[in-house]
């Protein structure tokens, strides 16, 4: 395998202490966190408590278009966050996280239109069986009215989230630790630790995260191969868009589905079934786009 082109990305790293690290990190956590709970405390301010009551209580589950848009628009904390702890912390421009821009930009470009055509003959492949067993979500005149605000939301979600954990995290190990299993594994485990809901999943939680993990050793295998963040934004916002906008389960993160599955996530059996087939998509979403980048 060839990582070389990911020298694009860590020969701009600064100041790579695993301590300057580990401040940073705590730093977008902060960020992270105190920024949407100031927002809210203004808007809070300004409308009666039921109402902020029942918003936050909605935000909970995101089942509908409004709350949905809000969790995945928050989300952009972590963005502004790692680019907080970027520039102050490790004295290096956040805009070198995603490597060369015009290169990213085309490599978004490509990979986005390869793994969507991917999901798009899985589509129309037979056994349709599952397919007359979807339910409706939005109707169609909405989901296409909200859709330019469904994709911007998702982009600053997945941008946001590649940007921390493939941009940041990794590129900085790598240049302090040029051992690829570390800046391959470390960065994608703390991401799948950010999927542990077992609220949500319950049993399945653990398949859940590692599900995640997965998933992030995809995308930080295609980082390290383009040097650049574009692939691995393009992977996610692409599973996200299916995972979000097109097809969810019932219930918790539904509210901009065009249509959804006969169960929720709480559905433990429903959910393990399915999981198998959501492996065997990033395999072959991850091959689409290393054909896509000839890497």
């Amino acid at each position: 395998m060839s990582y070389r082109p990911f020298l694009l990305m860590t020969g701009s790293a600064r100041r790579t202490e695993l301590w300057r690290l580990s401040i940073g990190l705590c730093l977008i956590v902060l960020v992270a966190f105190a920024l949407p709970q100031g927002i809210f405390a203004v808007v809070a301010a300004l409308v009666p408590p039921e109402t902020t009551r029942s918003f936050l209580t909605g935000l909970q589950l995101g089942d509908t278009p409004t709350t949905l848009l809000v969790l995945l628009f928050a989300m952009g904390t972590l963005g502004i966050g790692t680019i907080a702890a970027t520039q102050l912390i490790h004295q290096r421009r956040a805009r070198s996280l995603f490597g060369p821009m015009p290169m990213a930009v085309r490599q978004f470009g490509r990979v986005f239109f390869a793994v969507a055509l991917l999901y798009l003959v899985i589509a129309l492949l037979p056994p349709w069986d599952m397919a007359q067993d979807l339910q409706p979500g939005l109707p169609t005149g909405q989901w296409l009215t909200l859709l330019p605000l469904t994709l911007a939301a998702l982009l600053i979600q997945t941008g946001s989230e590649e940007l921390l954990f493939r941009g940041y995290l990794q590129s900085q190990l790598a240049a302090r630790l040029p051992h690829p299993p570390v800046w391959l594994i470390a960065p994608s485990a703390l991401f799948a630790l950010g999927h542990w809901t077992p609220a949500t999943y319950g049993g399945n939680a653990w398949l859940v995260m590692s599900w995640a993990f997965v998933f992030g050793l995809a995308a930080a295998d295609l980082t390290a191969r383009a040097g650049t963040l574009g692939p691995a934004i393009a992977l996610h916002m692409v599973n996200n868009l299916v995972a979000i906008a097109l097809i969810s389960p019932q219930g918790t993160m539904s509210g901009l589905a065009l249509f959804q599955l006969p169960f929720g996530a709480g559905d433990e059996e429903a959910i393990r079934a399915l999981l198998p087939f959501d492996l065997a998509s990033i395999g072959l979403s991850w091959l689409a786009a290393r054909i896509a980048l000839r890497a």
